[in-house]
């Protein structure tokens, strides 16, 4: 799926059933997506039912049949929103969702989608640009968790703090000894747990942190080499010019715009 995309958007309701709520037959020239937060639905798409409770995510694409009917015990409440999604050139695109996805009830999802509503009801200067982005986080949400099969807001919160830290003051000295203080952990405890959420050490992270950070300095033009070494934590050049290119695969002076300053680094 192309990263870069635009979103048409028609219509979006936070919808409240009542229990003889009912969705009469027709074809739909939209693409839809339906997230449901309480309660249970059928659906007939095309012709074959769906039966969908809390935390299922209904997608449907442009021109689908669909009726529906919500269960007089459970009634259905959800989100949901019209739109067409269109790449750089203009065409359609289709999101790469099956029809139902069970994703399960997510906290964060459902905060976004509640002000998303708000946004669009509301109608305060600049709405369109929020309610874009923040449709497109929901959709980046919804495609991490059903196309990539990961989950971002997993894992535990203590090494969660770390991580926020670490991003925050990478350039500082930090120690595996403080890191533990943050989490409330002994250091023993915390750096295995903190290798088993992200699949190395803490070292290792903060290391990886300083040079994706350097990365981006680089990039700019406005720093040399040596610069941007020290601005990231590196208090040795050749430290950092060793642990650049073990993870970049090229060297520092690589990632310069001007040539010249590739040449003489």
């Amino acid at each position: 799926m192309n990263d870069f995309f635009t979103t048409d958007i028609s219509y979006i309701i936070f919808r409240k059933c009542s229990a003889s709520w009912r969705m009469p037959r027709h074809k739909f020239p939209y693409t839809d997506i339906t997230y449901i937060i309480q309660g249970s639905a059928r659906y007939t798409i095309n012709g074959i039912e769906y039966d969908l409770s809390a935390g299922d995510l209904l997608c449907l694409p442009e021109n689908s049949i669909r009726e529906g009917v919500t269960f007089h015990d459970r009634p259905m409440h959800c989100f949901s929103i019209d739109f067409r999604l269109r790449s750089e050139n203009g065409a359609l695109v289709k999101l790469p969702f099956p029809i139902v996805s069970r994703i399960g009830a997510k906290r964060d999802i459902i905060s976004m989608f509640h002000t998303l509503y708000y946004t669009w009801r509301h109608k305060q200067t600049g709405y369109m640009l929020k309610t874009h982005g923040l449709f497109l986080l929901i959709l980046h949400r919804f495609y991490e968790l059903i196309v990539s099969n990961s989950d971002s807001t997993a894992g535990d919160f203590r090494i969660k703090k770390v991580i926020r830290h670490i991003a925050e003051h990478y350039a500082e000295k930090l120690s595996v000894e403080k890191m533990a203080q943050l989490a409330g952990l002994n250091t023993s405890y915390f750096g295995s747990l903190f290798k088993k959420e992200t699949g190395m050490s803490v070292n290792q992270y903060v290391i990886k942190t300083r040079i994706k950070n350097a990365e981006n300095f680089l990039v700019s033009g406005e720093y040399k080499v040596e610069e941007v070494a020290m601005i990231c934590g590196f208090s040795d050049v050749n430290h950092f010019y060793r642990h650049f290119k073990l993870l970049m695969g090229s060297p520092p002076s690589y990632f310069l715009p001007n040539r010249s300053d590739k040449l003489l680094s």
